[in-house]
């Protein structure tokens, strides 16, 4: 009898394999970073085929290390970086140009352009998403116009795309030897191509776009067996469940109840709430995405906002700046002061993204004087971090009617002290962190887990979930309410950066 579960968590900034038992606890884990590259400004990179050998290499490392063979697994699931664009030759298996990443910005002309001539309403109004570098589907659309001849090879069936879940979904079962090529509908409401209504490609998308249909992945469910591992240590076990990153943070916190909500602080920060069998339009700049669907129950959807400088604002201290060696560091070094200093820094690295949507915007630290110290720079990045999160709790509550009571969180930056108090203060209300922080992971755990019948339904996955710590504000509102207004402030000092 199998004893465990699965989970490919491929990030960012490194790829994981995380082995699950049926209390959704942790067996094993093993994680390899892969390299940031930074063609010019505005361009984010990733080697996909790197990305796959570390999928291989964290896969041996984990079972080795548990003494674990691929009898001991009943399935598998993969969780992704959203957005990130492959496009791949199907006959050779090879990527025709690095992966194209979710922070780039390579493509806001043509953002520009389209909202001109077609405006973001015939977009919004069919994804649930605004015009904007953030997503796939203008990735896709510069590589074909960008790489000679391969235009001709996607429209006669010889190149396909896929995110970052659909590459490998594709390698495990067999590549360019019969690898299935489909993904599921969280990634696919991802790209600015699937209707949110009818959950398939939409023909006017595409041809609004030039988009060849014959380049698109399958959609399928967020928790089905779409083919089994073709070689390796695994050879035999089932892929049953694919979800997007944020997704399946949303799942691993068991949120399956409308209006609970969990936020994952990584790369970025994101935002998510379960709104039930029906999209909720957003007026306050969230996303109306897919939140999951399993199997062959109804899709559910959610609210999300999108913070795309979170933990990727640590690193850039780390390796840009160079004041701290490691991200842990961070902590240390704002503790060395009583608070900012006057020091407020916003990150728009890649434009602003939810609530404001503003491609033109930059990065910014303002509040200087000759009394801040690296110090009050390490507070402010992280304050930074907690007042992004605040700004989307604000147009959330707006967009759904509900008031949060307390915010679930998750992810890397949770094992921040400091920054987690913070949160609480800035929010006015309790922030809990889960026994269980590796949510991403078992969420895809608990998807594929449900599809070969390892879990019995979610609420047996309801009752995994524990709380191991809870934080509660203690800033008084004066002094709360007077660093959100210059924290607003600052972020008015990155508008219209870029001309």
């Amino acid at each position: 009898m199998t004893k465990y579960i699965g989970a490919i968590d491929q990030g960012t900034t490194s790829t994981r394999f995380l082995v699950f038992d049926s209390a959704g606890r942790i067996a094993a884990c093993a994680q390899k970073e892969h390299r940031q590259i930074y063609p010019q400004p505005g361009w984010v990179e990733h080697d996909a085929e790197e990305i796959w050998q570390r999928t291989q290499d964290v896969i041996g490392e984990a079972l080795a290390q548990a003494r674990l063979k691929a009898g001991d697994l009943a399935a598998v699931g993969i969780t992704n970086q959203r957005e990130t664009t492959v496009l791949w030759n199907r006959k050779t298996g090879k990527p025709l140009a690095p992966a194209i990443v979710w922070q780039d910005m390579r493509v806001a002309g043509e953002v520009a352009r389209l909202a001109r001539e077609t405006g973001d309403e015939f977009f919004r109004s069919r994804t649930g998403l605004p015009l904007s570098t953030y997503f796939s589907a203008l990735k896709v659309n510069w590589l074909l116009e960008s790489i000679a001849g391969v235009r001709q090879q996607a429209e006669a069936g010889d190149v396909i795309f896929g995110n970052m879940d659909t590459f490998l979904l594709w390698n495990l079962t067999g590549g360019e030897n019969g690898g299935v090529h489909a993904t599921d509908v969280t990634n696919a409401s991802r790209t600015q191509l699937m209707n949110l209504h009818t959950l398939q490609w939409d023909a006017e998308l595409l041809r609004a776009l030039s988009l060849p249909r014959q380049i698109l992945p399958e959609i399928r469910s967020s928790s089905e067996i779409y083919g089994r591992i073709a070689e390796g240590p695994l050879q035999g076990v089932p892929i049953a469940g694919i979800l997007g990153d944020q997704q399946a943070a949303l799942v691993g916190q068991t949120c399956f109840k409308k209006g609970e909500a969990k936020n994952t602080y990584g790369t970025g920060c994101f935002l998510l709430m379960n709104t039930g069998e029906r999209p909720v339009v957003s007026r306050h700049g969230l996303l109306t995405t897919v939140a999951y669907k399993l199997g062959k129950q109804p899709a559910r959807y959610a609210l999300e906002g999108s913070v795309a400088i979170g933990g990727a604002l640590v690193q850039w201290l780390r390796d840009n700046l160079g004041l701290i060696k490691t991200s842990a560091e961070i902590e240390e070094l704002a503790l060395t002061v009583q608070d900012n200093g006057g020091v407020y820094m916003v990150p728009a690295f890649s434009g602003l993204y939810a609530p404001y949507w503003k491609e033109s915007a930059r990065g910014v630290i303002v509040g200087l004087t000759r009394y801040a110290n690296k110090g009050h720079l390490a507070r402010a990045v992280l304050e930074s971090v907690a007042s992004q999160t605040r700004e989307v709790v604000e147009a959330m509550e707006q967009d759904s009617g509900i008031r949060l009571e307390v915010l679930r969180v998750d992810g890397g930056m949770v094992n921040n002290h400091l920054l987690m108090q913070f949160q609480a203060d800035i929010l006015d209300r309790p922030v809990v962190i889960p026994a269980i922080k590796e949510t991403t992971g078992l969420g895809a755990a608990y998807a594929a887990g449900l599809a070969v019948g390892f879990f019995n339904g979610v609420e047996a996955l309801c009752g995994h979930w524990r709380a191991e710590k809870t934080w509660k504000p203690e800033l008084d509102e004066a002094r709360r309410e007077q660093m959100y207004r210059q924290w607003k402030k600052a972020v008015t000092r990155t508008f219209d950066w870029t001309e």
